[in-house]
C-alpha cells in the first residue's frame, strides 16, 4: 500500500466514524439509549460491520458520544472565553448546555450503570472538563461585574443539569428550557457589582 493510500484509508475512516457519532447522537437525543445499533448504521449510511469496527460495544458508542458532547461544550467554552461581553457568552454557553443535555438524557439510564460499573474511572476526566469548561465562562463574566462572585462552577453545571432532567424532551418546548436557562442567568446577575452600582 503507497503512503496515499494509506492516507486515503484514514481519511475515510474518520469521516464514517464522524457520521456514525452524527447519526447516533441524533438517535440517542430523539429515541433514547435502546436504539438499535442497526438503525444507527442504517441513519449513517454504514453497513453494522462498520459501526462494531469503530465501536465493538454499545458502551464504547454512548462513551464516544457522551465524550463528543464534552468537547463540544469545552471547545465552545473556549471561543466563548475571548468575547468581548463576558456576560453574553456566559449566557450563550449556559443555553448551549441544554442540547448536550438533550443527548445525554437520552443516554441516561446506560449513562449511570457505566459511571458505576467498571468503567467509572473514564467518567472523571469528563467531570473534570465540563467544570474547567463552565469556570472559563463564569470567571470572565465575574470578573467584569456583570455576575455575582460567590457562584462555582459546580454549582451552575447542577443548576443546568437540573433544569434539563426537570425537562421531557417529548413534552416540554426547547423554549420552554430555555427560559428556565434564562432565569438562572439573571440570578447570577442579581446583586452583581455593575447591576447594583448601576441600579
Amino acid at each position: 500500500m503507497s503512503p496515499d493510500e494509506g492516507k486515503t484509508l484514514r481519511a475515510d475512516a474518520a469521516r464514517n466514524r464522524s457520521r456514525l457519532l452524527d447519526a447516533a447522537t441524533l438517535a440517542f437525543a430523539e429515541r433514547g439509549a435502546d436504539v438499535s445499533l442497526d438503525d444507527i448504521a442504517k441513519a449513517a449510511g454504514l453497513g453494522i460491520g462498520t459501526l462494531y469496527r469503530h465501536f465493538p460495544t454499545r458502551e464504547d458508542l454512548v462513551l464516544a458520544v457522551y465524550g463528543a458532547q464534552i468537547d463540544a461544550l469545552d471547545q465552545r467554552s473556549r471561543e466563548l472565553a475571548a468575547s468581548d461581553d463576558p456576560g453574553e457568552a456566559l449566557r450563550e454557553w449556559m443555553r448551549g448546555f441544554v442540547d448536550f443535555y438533550a443527548v445525554k438524557q437520552g443516554m441516561v439510564t446506560l449513562l449511570r450503570t457505566m459511571m458505576n460499573g467498571s468503567r467509572a474511572g473514564q467518567f472523571e476526566q469528563t467531570r473534570a472538563t465540563m467544570r474547567a469548561a463552565a469556570e472559563r465562562v463564569l470567571a470572565p463574566a465575574a470578573g467584569a461585574g456583570v455576575i455575582r462572585q460567590d457562584v462555582a462552577a459546580p454549582e451552575l453545571i447542577r443548576a443546568l443539569g437540573g433544569i434539563c432532567l426537570t425537562s421531557d424532551p417529548k413534552s416540554t418546548p426547547p423554549s420552554s428550557t430555555l427560559a428556565l436557562v434564562d432565569l438562572v442567568y439573571d440570578g447570577l446577575r442579581f446583586g452583581a457589582p455593575v447591576t447594583a452600582s448601576s441600579g
